[in-house]
């Protein structure tokens, strides 16, 4: 037999082989984004989601690709896993926290805080009625009450308000219900009862340093304190760059070139093709480049996003009309008002398929509002000034006969 007989044999194995070992990689990679795409949309991320197995089994990788592009930590144990967030805009008050469809207020994110210390030094199990008294002793902190803080589960808003903390928790996977329903608290007529579970109540905090060892004096200054310190040298400028547009890729709906600065604008120039390829690669978003930003888009049937655009619903249907309105106007102040007066007309117009208060007199401001909100949240629409906003150029993505919307939607978390 010959050589070019040999070869001529071997090489369906070789492409055999060849074929398996890319099968192999084409499944890594997925796992991969999965578990990325898992650990962007849920931060704290317990054992019994879906894809915590690929989590645990690609770690390593996560860990070190998170480190080195957003400088985010990662810890993962056989419970929870961790990704320790820090946000490129510590200023961005547009996307709280929501339970309910109802988003989170001041007062409600110091119930958060107090109901996690309170869990602290609870049992392995809790009633909502114990947890709620040991709020209240926590909100007659002196130093708490100097800031005029007052809580005290007198009336039916404010345990609204502390049971959306205690929702909160649950969907972090921090509590889980055994019994009883959070209803007939806000009643005034029930309890619920809730096993804590430890390991996820250590990952809620996400900082670099323990707020308790901060010797700090205003907000801005605590803040500035907790987070990762920059190495003042070329190669950490270089760093803190990366981490921060990758951030604001991962986690804004549009990056606009108008809102970074000048350092970010010139370091996006350079390496643009390798950032957003990076981030293409590792979550499956796909990177919409306009002359005025950059988009993250997930073609995904489950996209990695906290607000969904278009959406049903009579709030989805209403911000996707109001965005085609806006689109017409891009960088023009528009008054509120206005968008007040249309969103009645458009309530009237579709009462058959939206819901019975919607046309109701006075309507029109709360769903508006919603809308706004929401649109801004987005990306696609900025406050202007006195009750006016802004249109933004992303939302010409929504004008009527304008681009092909598809079923592509901007990721936001």
């Amino acid at each position: 037999m010959t050589a070019a007989d040999t070869t001529a044999r071997d090489a369906p194995v070789r492409g055999s082989a060849q074929a398996t070992i890319d099968a192999l990689d084409a499944a890594r990679d997925d796992q991969r984004r999965r578990a990325m795409r898992a650990l962007l949309a849920n931060p704290l991320l317990s054992s019994g989601h879906d894809d915590f197995v690929h989590v645990r089994r690609h770690a390593g990788w996560l860990r070190e690709w998170l480190a080195k592009e957003t400088g985010w930590a990662l810890r993962v144990d056989p419970e929870v896993a961790r990704v320790v967030k820090m946000p490129a805009d510590d200023a961005d008050g547009t996307r709280p926290a929501v339970t309910n469809k109802q988003p989170f207020t001041r007062r409600r994110y110091v119930l958060l805080c107090l109901a996690l210390a309170a869990l602290e030094k609870a049992e392995l199990q809790i009633s909502l009625g114990r947890l709620g008294e040991a709020v209240i002793d926590a909100a007659a902190d002196p130093a708490l009450a100097a800031t005029g803080f007052r809580f005290a589960l007198e009336r039916r808003d404010e345990r609204s308000d502390l049971v959306a903390a205690v929702r909160l928790l649950i969907d972090y996977a921090v509590l889980s219900r055994v019994a009883g329903d959070e209803h007939g608290y806000v009643s005034g007529a029930g309890d619920a009862l809730y096993d804590v579970d430890r390991h996820a109540l250590a990952g809620v905090l996400a900082t670099a340093r323990g707020p308790s060892t901060v010797d700090a004096g205003s907000a801005e200054d605590r803040l500035a304190a907790i987070r990762p310190e920059t190495p003042p040298t070329d190669e950490g400028r270089v760093r803190a760059l990366r981490h921060g547009l990758t951030r604001r890729l991962l986690d804004d709906p549009v990056v606009y070139y108008a809102d970074l600065t000048e350092d970010e604008r010139g370091y996006l120039t350079g390496q643009r093709s390798a950032l957003i390829g990076r981030v293409e690669r590792a979550t499956g978003l796909v990177a919409e480049v306009r002359a005025e930003g950059i988009a993250m888009v997930d073609p995904a049937s489950d996209p990695l996003t906290d607000l969904k655009m278009p959406e049903v619903g009579t709030d989805g249907h209403l911000t996707l009309l109001l965005a085609e309105r806006l689109a017409t106007s891009i960088g023009s102040a528009v008054p509120v008002a206005d968008l007040e007066r249309l969103t009645a007309e458009l309530a009237s117009r579709h009462r058959s398929w939206w819901r019975r208060d919607a046309a109701a007199p006075g309507a029109e401001r709360e769903l508006c509002r919603t809308a706004l909100d929401r649109l801004t949240a987005l990306g696609l629409l900025r406050p202007g000034g006195d009750r006016e906003v802004v249109p933004l150029p992303a939302v010409a993505r929504f004008a009527l006969g304008g681009v092909d919307r598809g079923t592509a939607t901007l990721e936001g978390m």
